[in-house]
């Protein structure tokens, strides 16, 4: 049998054989930054030690777009990404459980049975140090040791992770984004922060003036934060191909656009990719956005673009 990198099962049924019986590490991991990765790297250093698998246990949706849905903020990452950038981290496999309230109101003892001692059959559990489990999220470590300890499942609790003076965190991600710092938010999550989309027709007003560009479905901008509005350098990839590409995030106020978009230029490429699925990494910030005075103007600064993003991207890569 084929055993799935990634599922998502509700938490009321057993999770599938090849899940059980591994070390875990439950949490949120949005972004899987670096103190993320820190976690899945204790946790198949210890599954290695007792010949079973790292399994990373998340939720779908996150917990907080139940509980209180005016505080939750636009993810980092889809679960599909999140999974990915898991199992390239380490994470043998990765189960999504299936958030309720049912599930939200367990206490303490009552998830620490259901999932963890008798869900997971877990052998060790890897956690942060200000991880919070059950109710009211009135588990702490000590009360993961106090539960585990009877059940001789092993438990390692990870230090925060700093990163020049400061914590590793999802929120320092999100900020670095919000405020156009592509370069830090990359810093944190060891990787440039990246999004997918499928390539919708636009206006086509690019190819008139002989720059045309690929513009992502809207719908997909709306799932994910994106960085602040702005002219990036980026690698993106389409049909297997990776170029170097200049992008667009936000209106355009030269032709008296509001509505905020995300339009990649290809730097070399020639064809059509409507249709086709487009990833776009984020190398780093060039310009704000701003109205120029007319389509010469315009053009102008555009191919002085692409050729900043060109080299951002050939630097990035030498480096």
């Amino acid at each position: 049998m084929q055993v799935p990198v990634a599922t998502t099962i509700d938490w009321r049924t057993l999770p599938p054989e090849w899940a059980r019986g591994g070390v875990i590490s439950i949490g949120n991991f949005d972004g899987v930054h670096r103190g993320h990765l820190e976690l899945v790297c204790q946790a198949r250093l210890l599954a290695a030690d007792v010949g079973r698998p790292a399994v990373v246990v998340s939720f779908d949706p996150h917990p907080l777009q139940l509980l209180a849905p005016e505080r939750f903020q636009q993810p980092l990452t889809t679960i599909d990404d999140r999974a990915k950038a898991l199992i390239d981290g380490g994470a043998d496999q990765v189960v999504f459980l299936k958030t309720d309230r049912d599930l939200l109101q367990l206490s303490a003892e009552a998830f620490f049975q259901r999932i963890i001692r008798d869900g997971f059959a877990a052998k060790g559990i890897i956690e942060g140090f200000n991880f919070q489990f059950g109710r009211d999220r009135a588990g702490t470590v000590d009360i993961l040791r106090d539960l585990c300890g009877p059940s001789n499942i092993a438990v390692r609790i990870v230090e925060p992770l700093l990163l020049d003076g400061e914590v590793c965190s999802s929120s320092r991600v999100r900020n670095a984004l919000i405020a156009g710092n592509v370069r830090l938010a990359a810093h944190l999550l060891n990787r440039p922060f990246s999004l997918s989309g499928i390539v919708v027709e636009g206006e086509k007003r690019g190819r008139t003036i002989g720059i045309p560009t690929a513009n992502i479905d809207p719908a997909r901008l709306t799932r994910t934060i994106l960085p602040k509005d702005g002219v990036y350098a980026a690698r993106s990839t389409v049909d297997g191909r990776a170029w170097p590409a200049a992008v667009n995030i936000g209106p355009n106020p030269t032709f008296g656009q509001n509505a905020r978009k995300l339009e990649v230029h290809l730097i070399g490429y020639s064809g059509d990719c409507y249709g086709m699925m487009l990833n776009v990494e984020f190398i780093d910030r060039l310009r704000d956005v701003r109205p120029f005075a007319g389509v010469t103007e315009l053009i102008a600064q555009v191919r002085y673009d692409i050729d900043e993003a060109r080299k951002a991207v050939t630097d990035h890569d030498a480096s």
